[in-house]
């Protein structure tokens, strides 16, 4: 088996020759031989740009996400049109992105459509891995579009939770205030003689203290699971 003989040397030098042969100046020859050791970077397809800027917008989405998540989800920072606000600019946010996605994936598919020959004859392989590799591309976008909008449906989650429980205990009071009402008209009206009207205050302030306590039991529960919620979405972003 014959050797490989690196030729590289030999033809710097025959380039050097021919450059001087032609009048080319220092500045030149310089400039010629440099090339031999710095390339020029490689030009990206207009593929790799697009998915480059897909991903740069899906950080931008991360980041106003991590920026805004508690101005979101604590009801005493902001109010509930600013709250709006933030879920319109994610939600713009993430269709953006999603429109950028599903151009990909159309420029694959007339790429791969394109390659097929007369009677859908298969591309060579150079051609299939490549098509290969951009769904690849496309799938792991996807993947990560899908892993922050499902972050921001747990904080949507959250604050719809909290709007809930701010009104659960208004009704409950007045259910339970009318109840109790209701309660004490019948017993005066059946007991007059043997009740004083004295004696229904305290038992009304008893069940409407019984229905504070339960709801703010309700309420610590909700918030831990809120911080254990806000904690994993932190760990998640960074």
């Amino acid at each position: 088996m014959a050797k490989i003989r690196d030729r590289t040397e030999d033809f710097k030098d025959a380039v050097r020759h021919i450059a001087i042969s032609l009048g080319y100046n220092e500045t030149r020859l310089t400039a010629i031989m440099a090339s031999f050791i710095i390339h020029k970077p490689r030009q990206r397809s207009p593929f790799t740009r697009a998915a480059l800027k897909t991903l740069e917008s899906i950080g931008a989405l991360e980041q106003f996400m991590l920026k805004h998540r508690k101005d979101y989800v604590d009801l005493h920072r902001t109010t509930e049109q600013e709250r709006d606000s933030i879920e319109q600019e994610v939600t713009a946010f993430i269709k953006a992105c999603k429109e950028q996605i599903d151009i990909l994936k159309n420029s694959i598919n007339d790429e791969a459509a394109n390659t097929k020959g007369w009677l859908g004859i298969k591309a060579d392989t150079s051609t299939t891995d490549t098509i290969a590799h951009k769904h690849g591309v496309v799938l792991i976008l996807s993947e990560k579009l899908h892993s922050v909008t499902a972050r921001f449906d747990q904080l949507r989650a959250i604050r719809f939770q909290d709007a809930i429980n701010k009104r659960i205990p208004r009704r409950k009071l007045n259910r339970a205030a009318n109840t109790n009402t209701t309660t004490v008209d019948s017993s005066k009206t059946n007991n007059l003689e043997f009740s004083e009207p004295d004696d229904i205050q305290p038992e009304s302030l008893r069940v409407q203290q019984q229905v504070l306590d339960d709801e703010t039991r309700a309420l610590q529960v909700i918030r831990i699971s809120i911080d254990e919620l806000l904690t994993t979405f932190s760990s998640g972003i960074d």
